[in-house]
């Protein structure tokens, strides 16, 4: 089963929506501003950008006519992120939509006035972006990708989808405390599914490489990718060092898989998107993010790669196949 193809919707699909249909009327161009840790040929931020401004044409928001959105492809390179999140910033848009702790941090460094929406954050509360989930009290807000909980179900997958893994290495980043507490919860779990699991640190692609390649010298290894920015930016090497060593690999999110990783579960980022245009549009109707509580995921899937998994020799379970909410192929 396939998960029915995402089409970026921006200026027809914004038109469909008359201006009437919020029984309103916007008499100036609002100013949104999106700040995005990757570079504009990307078409996995193409799609979720796509969805956000397909979100705000169904609360009547029309690109060019009612709201212009000023779009910022800042690469992965830090120092680049901090110069394009004060030049936003210094522009005063009326709300700043800003994907993961890469952007958002230095936003607030930037600035402490102009409102922020994260459709993608680990754990604010433990970042210091937010005072609660349920009272942010400054000016961010959003939606997290993390449950705790769920990082368990990334060590039963890799178990389910190759029986033969007894050891693995869980790729975080030590600077979240998001990956420290996924690790904990895997490194509960493991005893009761028989599995030795040790921590790889993701901070640069040498280091990462380096520690796969170690790990990868004796048999029946396998890896668990968790959530982090660092990961998400070197994910194509992640996924060449895994195929390279044939190490069974579960990621955390889609965007590995179609780029050639194994499996991967978690949250749809297309729904974060959309439902981040949600609080956009509240906050250009004059509500506070200081009073919009910081909300979890709703939406999770399932994602398989079979040419990938027959590459490394592995049958995948019919029921695991059931399950899938997409199996490339």
């Amino acid at each position: 089963m396939r998960r029915r193809e995402f089409i970026t919707l921006v200026g027809g699909a914004a038109a469909a929506w008359p201006l009437a249909a919020r029984g309103q009327e916007r008499k100036r161009m609002r100013h949104i501003g999106v700040l995005v840790p990757a570079t504009g040929n990307d078409p996995d931020f193409q799609a979720w950008i796509g969805a956000f401004q397909q979100g705000l044409a169904q609360f009547g928001w029309i690109i060019g006519r009612s709201v212009r959105i000023d779009t910022r492809w800042a690469g992965s390179r830090a120092d680049d992120i901090r110069k394009e999140a004060a030049e936003l910033a210094a522009s005063t848009p009326d709300v700043i939509l800003a994907h993961g702790a890469s952007t958002v941090g230095p936003l607030l460094q930037a600035t402490r006035t102009v409102p922020i929406v994260f459709p993608v954050l680990g754990d604010p509360v433990a970042a210091g972006y937010v005072e609660s989930l349920a009272r942010p009290g400054g000016n961010a807000t959003g939606f997290m990708t993390i449950e705790y909980s769920m990082s368990a179900k990334w060590l039963e997958l890799l178990r389910e989808i190759a029986p033969s893994v007894n050891r693995v290495a869980v790729l975080r980043d030590p600077t979240q405390g998001s990956g420290t507490s996924e690790f904990a919860v895997i490194q509960a779990i493991a005893p009761s599914l028989h599995v030795e699991v040790s921590p790889v640190n993701v901070r640069d692609g040498g280091e990462i490489e380096r520690a796969i390649a170690t790990f990868a010298r004796s048999a029946s290894g396998g890896l668990i990718v968790t959530t982090s920015g660092a990961a998400s930016v070197h994910r194509a090497l992640i996924i060449e060092v895994a195929a390279r060593y044939r190490l069974p690999t579960v990621y955390y999110a889609r965007h590995f898989v179609s780029g050639g990783g194994l499996i991967s579960f978690g949250f749809d980022y297309i729904d974060q998107y959309q439902r981040a245009a949600r609080y956009v549009d509240r906050i250009l109707n004059g509500e506070k993010p200081a009073d919009l509580p910081v909300q979890a995921p709703t939406k999770y899937e399932l994602v398989i790669n079979l040419k990938t998994a027959k590459a490394l020799g592995l049958e995948v379970p019919p029921t695991l196949l059931a399950r899938a909410d997409e199996v490339i192929e």
